[in-house]
């Protein structure tokens, strides 16, 4: 009969100590979930918004801007102080 009383408070002991146990880790995965949560949140809050697209060239042709450029291309062109190769770069750059 003394083995008997002993054991009450051994398994109280264990129920109790277990059960704390268990209420420790749910705390800590709650705890993870949330500090995962607001690792997101400021990832996106720190995200610089993505900048407005281009807007497409205009069909039809060149416009009169781009002649003038090409014109002013050509001129420094024809005075040596733009080589070949500048000139034909420039020149694609602005011929799409």
């Amino acid at each position: 009969m003394p083995l008997l009383r002993r054991r009450r408070p051994l398994l109280r002991a264990a129920a109790v100590g277990g059960g704390a146990y268990m209420m420790g880790k749910r705390r800590e995965r709650r705890q993870e979930a949330e500090q995962a949560q607001y690792a997101e949140q400021e990832q996106y809050a720190a995200a610089p918004a993505a900048p407005a697209p281009a807007p497409p060239p205009a069909s039809g042709g060149m416009t009169d801007d781009s002649i003038a450029r090409l014109q002013q291309l050509g001129e420094l062109h024809d005075q040596g102080v733009l080589t070949d190769e500048e000139f034909a770069q420039q020149k694609a750059k602005l011929l799409g």
